[in-house]
């Protein structure tokens, strides 16, 4: 975990960032992820004859929407944390909307950006299920990406397990916190403050760099979570795989829009299987919420899957807006 990667020391205090400007790892890994996903895109869509800046434009909408519906996925997925009775109006939704810390659910972004793209394409005259066979392996690869920035951050952690490759993670992450609520872990007294709800718990990272807290540091520093499966790790190296077989399976001949059927169904299958070692709540039988959505996600490809086989191969011909001029 390493949530800071750079703090850098302002001369004079700015609003909002405060008198350093911090670099964190998971918004880095997002916006690397953007960057990288952007330039396949583009490259695609060259190798596809279809102008590579509407790709460009499109990714940028994407990112906006799946931002947005990803972080109001999270919000309504645990709505208690961001209405609570303790805070005011504007303390509840500056925490709804402060994505620095992690919080994003990959399901709701996907589902915002998919209708909004698909938008877009039909506005620009793009064929549309080229343009999804294009989109799909750039998911992957901005999934990987931020999913290597969700495991510096610590969020979207695994179950507590013994395996050789068990990764344990430092005083105040995610892990430490719920581990701590649940009585898993002693949390030295000296570590412990009065929260917004009067009970116990430990004290935020944040406070120990203060001046009269400074000598708590050494203490905080030998505190860890238990050990638990890298569940972030295993989902960057999954996508990444598919990101490999997506691009495999678009260079060959295919009916359009099945490599984006061939997402769905994998990264669905990938996503489930995922849920197993991970520690969301179960909401039907012991299906959690996101194995839900996976198993949908599986359907929808199946079903995408078919009905783009059996569809004309020329029905999405390239219209002479969106065809490169180069």
């Amino acid at each position: 975990m390493w949530q800071d990667l750079l703090r850098i020391p302002l001369p004079f205090s700015v609003p909002v960032i405060g008198d350093e400007l911090v670099i964190h790892g998971f918004g880095l890994m997002l916006v690397l992820g953007f960057l990288c996903a952007m330039e396949l895109a583009r490259y695609l869509a060259r190798k596809s004859r279809i102008d590579p800046e509407l790709f460009a434009n499109a990714a940028l909408i994407g990112l906006v929407s799946g931002i947005v519906g990803a972080r109001l996925s999270h919000v309504l997925e645990n709505w208690a944390e961001y209405s609570r009775a303790d805070l005011s109006f504007a303390q509840n939704f500056r925490n709804a909307i402060n994505i620095t810390s992690g919080g994003l659910t990959y399901y709701g972004g996907f589902l915002l950006a998919f209708v909004t793209l698909v938008g877009y394409a039909m506005w620009k005259k793009i064929p549309v299920r080229t343009g999804m066979d294009i989109i799909a392996p750039c998911l992957m690869l901005g999934l990987a990406l931020g999913r290597v920035g969700c495991f510096l951050n610590g969020c979207c952690f695994g179950a507590v397990c013994d395996v050789p490759w068990a990764v344990s993670f430092p005083y105040g992450s995610p892990p430490y916190m719920e581990h701590s609520e649940q009585g898993r872990i002693h949390v030295p007294p000296q570590l412990l403050g009065v929260d917004a709800a009067d009970e116990l718990a430990p004290l935020d990272p944040a406070r120990l760099r203060r001046a009269d807290l400074k000598h708590l540091q050494p203490l905080a520093a030998v505190q860890h979570s238990l050990r638990i499966h890298p569940a972030q790790l295993y989902s960057a190296f999954t996508a990444a795989l598919l990101v490999a077989l997506l691009l495999s399976h678009f260079t060959l001949p295919h009916a359009p829009g099945t490599t984006f059927a061939l997402m769905m169904m994998l990264e669905g299958a990938a996503r489930f299987s995922l849920e197993l070692v991970r520690v969301e709540p179960p909401v039907i039988g012991r299906l959690s919420i996101s194995m839900v959505l996976a198993l949908g996600l599986i359907a929808a490809g199946a079903a995408l899957w078919l009905v783009f086989r059996h569809a004309r191969r020329d029905e999405n011909i390239l219209t002479e807006p969106a065809a490169a001029t180069a």
